[in-house]
């Protein structure tokens, strides 16, 4: 044997380089397991940051859009609720009152036979305020003639609250029952119940958008461009303005899918 220091150290290198072979190999070597587990997790975040996009996109711009034509203009003759005031007695509805409402919940109410502004735009002189006010009384409108669509919205829109409140208690009785029963598959049901009965909520919106877009484009803008209330420069953006109040209802519904805190109202 030789035991020269040369032949030792060789010896020693090819002794450590054997045993850190394998170390090697698994270290490179990932685990089908965690490739799977990585893909997982890449398919998750990808899925969350879509279903965000979903249900928060659509509000997002209605708020962007009512805010871009939001400016005050002095040159405009009259305030959203002027507007609203002389729309509503130009179509024979004099007996229905222009009210002040919360910020961003302009509507008409059906059954008070009401068109209720925001602040903003009853008070306020903009593209935004003219155009709203102009889709709410479109709404009246459809009141007048009878709209089929309106008048099923109206029927449905008790039963909307009554289904957040049931999803809601669904939702706070999970723990609860989970400790009683201890049964995954009633979980999941109950999970399953809650989804369901929120997308009726979206649902119904969807069903009724021709009725809001009918609010905009047939009655509202043919009225703004009959009576040239608009100058032919702000009309593109008073367009933009009628279709994102079309699409409020629709908006507001997604972000109630995950705005837990509104379910109960």
């Amino acid at each position: 044997m030789d035991w020269s220091g040369g032949a030792l150290a060789a010896d020693y290198c090819a002794q450590t380089a054997a045993r850190a072979a394998p170390l090697q190999v698994m270290a490179i070597a990932e685990p089908p397991r965690w490739r799977h587990v990585s893909r997982m997790i890449v398919v998750g975040a990808v899925l969350v940051v879509a279903l965000i996009a979903l249900v928060f996109g659509p509000s997002w711009w209605v708020q962007r859009t009512m805010r871009r034509h939001g400016a005050e203009r002095p040159d405009f003759p009259g305030t959203g609720g002027e507007m609203a005031r002389h729309l509503l007695d130009k179509a024979g509805l004099s007996d229905v009152p222009v009210e002040e409402c919360p910020p961003r919940q302009d509507h008409y109410d059906p059954i008070a036979r009401a068109v209720r502004l925001a602040p903003e735009n009853l008070h306020g002189r903009s593209v935004t305020a003219v155009a709203v006010a102009a889709h709410e009384v479109g709404h009246a409108v459809q009141h007048r003639d009878g709209d089929p669509f309106l008048v099923a919205r109206t029927r449905w829109a008790g039963g909307l609250e009554h289904v957040n409140r049931i999803a809601f208690a669904l939702l706070i009785s999970i723990p609860l029952l989970g400790v009683l029963v201890k049964s995954p598959a009633l979980a999941t049901l109950q999970v399953l119940a809650i989804v369901a009965l929120l997308g009726a909520r979206v649902a119904v919106h969807a069903l009724t958008l021709p009725l809001e877009i009918d609010a905009s484009f047939k009655r509202a803008l043919p009225s703004l461009q009959a009576g040239n209330y608009i100058a032919a420069q702000d009309m593109a953006g008073a367009r933009e303005v009628l279709k994102a109040a079309a699409f409020t209802y629709v908006a507001g519904a997604l972000a109630t899918l995950i705005d837990v805190a509104r379910w109960p109202r």
